[in-house]
């Protein structure tokens, strides 16, 4: 379904109706639907800025399946307006910037005794390259860019930073926090603003390469807390302590949350349950429900375990490529990404993960941008969208008909309605999906705009919409090819000018009494800033 099983004790709408066309759907034809939205209570929270993206510290040297695949670097043109205006446009983006080189970065000392020598290929070392160096100046010029652009930063420290790696490729001894200590006291001083400092990049349980007994791991995180807490006493506002960045062990995550209360505020892991970019079957998998479903998994078990524990820390995803190994050309960075990236989106959200970082911001075959002219992949104007259109709270959504439309609901964000996400899946139905609020709407808000205190640009020029009338945002490949990297929003193709501005997102006002036609191979944003559900209040 395009919907999923909320966790016990929330309230699930069942609808008894079906529809005979839906049973089995030939090439061409047009389904109906209903998209029930529960809007008594949410049944999540997120964050007010739930969508995130990384930046990787790969060198451009990587190599996956034979290729070289352009990577962020840390010589990238952080004056580019492109760039600089794709970060803007969110106001703000969170920012990750760390990934599997973080744990052999060290960062350069004002006394400057060290030389900072940058990565290097090796084949012979861990990840097959030598370890790297942060220079300050560099530094300097990142806070430069992310203060500009308005960016949440999230660092990712060096966790292996004094270990010894043993035999069985697990490190032991405790982390030397003395070079991180030397980069967070330079950045205080400065005035920079780090929303968190995350300590450690797949590293829990067995680990990518190598891993960290939970023990010691969480003695780690206590005493970055502590670090923290200490070059931060001046300062009114404290970062964010996340950990471990890893991916989800049941076991493993129950017991460091247990060992680190108190200490920690995000607990982080990763996703790519796609499987490797080599995959020739890759699109088979992204159109495949079952797939789409079973990726909720992990979602639901990291909410009951968090939920269970006494460890006030938040759920976040920290990494997700969807296809590892830098993704797959013509697919990750292509349309048909948009579906496997905005159900992640919705599902993730509905067991109340606060934030989702995408690997990446820049780099791979899954950027949101393109690696060398920093123009958006369609994936940008999915999370633009969702950042602007989904507000924090999630409602119980259930539509009833075909597996492959997929369907989520949040109160709207920049208003007090409600915003629904309709995936289409299918590449030969249209659907036409009535949204029913099952008698949870109280009353219909007339001529009623409410902008939420976000500082997010307006999606289009502050026209009031009517009592009968709602927003779309229909987005289509150009051409009907879904391995397309050019997105259409309403027929027209989202592209930058020649300033490098990034195009207005303008909606298409439609009867409230209509139906919401979801062509095949297509994705829908519906704004409903009416909809006066109790839960959006």
């Amino acid at each position: 379904m395009g919907s999923l099983i909320l966790p016990k004790g929330w309230c699930v709408l069942v609808c008894v109706l079906c529809f005979s066309c839906i049973g089995d759907v030939k090439a061409g034809e047009t389904v109906e639907g209903i998209v029930f939205v529960d809007g008594k209570s949410p049944i999540a929270k997120t964050d007010e800025d739930f969508i995130c993206a990384t930046l990787d510290w790969w060198p451009p040297e990587k190599c996956d399946y034979g290729t070289f695949t352009i990577h962020f670097r840390t010589e990238v043109d952080l004056k580019n307006s492109v760039f600089l205006n794709a970060v803007k446009a969110f106001s703000p983006l969170k920012i990750r910037l760390g990934g599997t080189l973080q744990d052999k970065v060290i960062y350069q000392t004002e006394d400057k005794l060290e030389p900072c020598i940058p990565f290097a290929k090796n084949s012979s070392q861990m990840f097959g390259f030598t370890g790297g160096c942060l220079p300050l100046a560099r530094w300097d010029e990142l806070n430069s860019f992310f203060n500009q652009s308005g960016a949440l930063v999230i660092f990712g420290l060096n966790a292996l930073k004094g270990k010894s790696i043993q035999p069985n490729n697990i490190a032991t001894g405790p982390w030397d926090p003395s070079n991180a200590a030397s980069l967070i006291r330079y950045t205080v001083k400065k005035g920079y603003n780090i929303y968190g400092w995350e300590l450690g990049n797949e590293l829990s349980g067995s680990g990518i390469g190598v891993g960290i007994d939970v023990d010691t791991y969480a003695s780690d995180t206590i005493v970055l807390h502590d670090l923290i807490h200490d070059i931060y006493k001046e300062v009114n506002t404290k970062p964010q302590i996340i950990a471990p960045g890893g991916f989800f062990d049941p076991g493993w995550f129950q017991q460091f949350l247990a060992k680190t209360v108190g200490s920690m505020n995000v607990i982080t892991h990763h996703i790519y349950n796609l499987g490797p970019g080599s995959d020739e079957h890759l699109i088979d998998r992204i159109l495949n429900p079952s797939v789409l479903d079973n990726g909720a998994d992990v979602f639901r078990n990291l909410h009951n375990v968090v939920r269970t524990s006494t460890n006030t820390a938040a759920a976040w995803v920290g990494e997700a490529g969807g296809a590892y190994n830098s993704g797959r050309n013509g697919v990750t960075n292509a349309f048909v990404f948009s579906f496997w990236y905005l159900d992640q989106l919705g599902a993730s959200s509905t067991y109340d993960t606060k934030t989702y970082c995408r690997q990446s911001l820049i780099g791979g075959n899954y950027g949101l941008l393109n690696t060398t002219t920093f123009a958006p992949n369609p994936d940008y104007y999915s999370a633009l969208l969702w950042h602007r259109l989904m507000g924090r709270h999630v409602l119980s959504t259930n539509f009833t008909g075909s597996r492959t439309l997929r369907a989520y609901a949040h109160c709207a964000k920049q208003s007090q309605g409600v915003t629904v996400l309709l995936i289409n899946i299918d590449g030969n139905t249209t659907v036409q999906a009535k949204v029913d609020f099952n008698g949870t709407l109280t009353r219909l808000r007339k001529h009623r705009h409410h902008r939420h205190r976000s500082t997010a640009t307006p999606l289009h020029h502050n026209k009031q919409v009517s009592g009968r009338v709602r927003e779309e945002y229909h987005l289509t490949p150009m051409d009907g090819n879904i391995q397309s990297r050019t997105v259409l929003l309403n027929g027209k193709a989202l592209t930058v000018d020649s300033s490098g501005l990034i195009p207005v997102l303008e909606p298409v006002r439609v009867n409230s009494s209509e139906p919401v036609r979801v062509a095949p191979y297509s994705i829908v944003f519906v704004h409903m800033p009416n909809a006066a559900a109790p839960a959006c209040r």
